[in-house]
C-alpha cells in the first residue's frame, strides 16, 4: 500500500472512532441538571462524588498543598492557572468564574465519566481531543487544587 493510502485509512478509522466515542446519545445523568452544554455552566455540578461544596475564604494552607499536588501531577497537560495558555488541556486562568466547584473537583476525580456524560465536558474533550488523565486524587486532594484555582483567580 503506498503512503497516501495508508495515511487515509488511518485518517478514516481515527474519524469513525472519534465518532463512536463522542456521538453515542447518552443523555446527560447524575447530579448534572444542564441538558445541554449552552446551558448556564454555573449551574452545572457535574458527574460524580462530589455534590455540594462550601467555599469561603480562600485557604491559603490548603491552597499551599493544591499547588504542589497540582505542579506533580497537572502541569504535563496543563499551565498554571495564572497563565491564559492551553496546552494539551485547557487553560485553567478563571476556571473558578467558569466553573462551579463540584463541576471543577468532579471534572478532576471522575475525568471519564464527565467526558461521557456531562455536555461541558464533552465539548472539552471534542476541542482538545486528549482524554484527561485519572490522576486517582482523592477527595480532599481535589479540595486543595480547587483551592488552588480560587487562590490564582482572586488574583
Amino acid at each position: 500500500m503506498n503512503t497516501i493510502l495508508k495515511i487515509t485509512v488511518v485518517v478514516i478509522i481515527a474519524a469513525i472512532l472519534f465518532s463512536i466515542t463522542n456521538c453515542s446519545g447518552d443523555k446527560p445523568s447524575g447530579n448534572n441538571t444542564n441538558e445541554t452544554a449552552d446551558a448556564n455552566p454555573m449551574n452545572d455540578k457535574g458527574i460524580g462524588p462530589v455534590t455540594s461544596v462550601t467555599v469561603g475564604t480562600i485557604d491559603n494552607t490548603l491552597a499551599d498543598k493544591g499547588k504542589e499536588i497540582f505542579a506533580a501531577k497537572c502541569t504535563p497537560c496543563h499551565n498554571t492557572p495564572d497563565m491564559d495558555i492551553k496546552k494539551i488541556g485547557p487553560s485553567l486562568k478563571g476556571v473558578t468564574k467558569r466553573r462551579t466547584p463540584e463541576w471543577i473537583m468532579n471534572q478532576i476525580l471522575n475525568p471519564s465519566e464527565m467526558t461521557q456524560k456531562d455536555p461541558i465536558a464533552k465539548d472539552l474533550l471534542a476541542k482538545y481531543i486528549a482524554q484527561m488523565a485519572n490522576q486517582n486524587l482523592t477527595q480532599d486532594d481535589a479540595r486543595s487544587v480547587l483551592e488552588y484555582f480560587r487562590q490564582s483567580d482572586s488574583k
